[in-house]
């Protein structure tokens, strides 16, 4: 028998939340904590049922996850699996229910995924957000949120749990055209922390007197420091994978060529992160764009 979601505060939309994985389990724990009513489903039933701990309901499938719901939330790989995901929910989605859209999908992924919320009768909400595991876990993400003005208030409690700050930027798709370019920014540190410290042990310093050079000055930045000791202690435990950086790396670069814009810098990244990806490092966090710098050993 289906359940319905879990008990709610008054006047709080129900949820349900498809994508249980790195990212939307701790969203999950969140939303449910916030005391929505969450169904939760992912691929691997298993990495969906320890929510229930935390008051949500694993539904068997996409469809009895997203029945009588007011807001479906989405965290998963791509546009595609999203395509995939949604159109399997389909029987159990009522017309103008809420689709909040979390993944990282591209431009042309976006404007993809408003054509199929159309087809389905939904209301779509683009917002993929910054932050990577930790935050997820935390609710201190940053939802760059896109979409209609009315429906704001419907998904505000969901975005109060899972984030610290929501910024709305207009209409649907312009949430993931401001995500790439943020992504751009965190690969192109990444990928220069990488390389500065290559080029300090190849010059024969302690590639560790880079970090402490920097360090508190106006080059600084918490990234550099948190990913750069990371690096050299060969910890890199996945919190944002080095596979979903190359993939966003990509979407950046064809989003740029769409646009007539030359990112000659990014394009190299990519490369760079393609290749590290190939080495066989994908599963591993972003930081390990490193690795593939040392000719591929851990």
């Amino acid at each position: 028998m289906t359940q319905t979601p879990g008990p709610t505060t008054t006047g709080a939309p129900t949820v349900a939340l498809l994508g249980t994985g790195t990212m939307g389990a701790g969203m999950a724990a969140n939303i449910a904590a916030a005391g929505l009513g969450l169904r939760v489903w992912n691929r691997d039933r298993a990495k969906a049922e320890p929510l229930a701990a935390a008051g949500a309901h694993a539904a068997g499938s996409p469809a009895e996850a997203v029945r009588d719901v007011d807001v479906v939330v989405t965290m998963l790989w791509d546009a595609g699996s999203v395509v995939e995901v949604m159109t399997a929910a389909g029987p159990g989605l009522r017309p103008g229910t809420v689709w909040l859209q979390t993944s990282t999908v591209g431009v042309d992924g976006a404007e993809r995924l408003a054509g199929l919320a159309a087809d389905l009768g939904l209301t779509y909400v683009d917002a993929p957000v910054l932050g990577t595991k930790k935050p997820a876990e935390d609710g201190t993400l940053v939802v760059l949120a896109s979409g209609p003005e009315p429906v704001r208030a419907t998904v505000a409690p969901v975005l109060d749990a899972i984030g610290s700050r929501t910024l709305w930027v207009g209409e649907a798709g312009a949430g993931s055209r401001l995500k790439l370019v943020a992504n751009a920014w965190v690969v192109t540190v990444v990928e220069g922390i990488a390389e500065c410290l290559t080029l300090a042990d190849g010059l024969g310093l302690d590639p560790a007197l880079f970090l402490e050079a920097v360090r508190g000055g106006a080059m600084d930045a918490p990234y550099v420091g948190l990913k750069g000791r990371a690096m050299l202690a060969g910890d890199f435990t996945p919190s944002f994978s080095l596979a979903g950086a190359a993939k966003d790396a990509g979407y950046v670069v064809d989003a740029a060529r769409s646009a007539g814009i030359d990112l000659g810098v990014l394009a190299v990244v990519r490369e760079h992160l393609d290749r590290a990806v190939a080495a066989g490092h994908g599963d591993l966090d972003l930081g390990a764009t490193y690795l593939a710098h040392q000719g591929g050993g851990a």
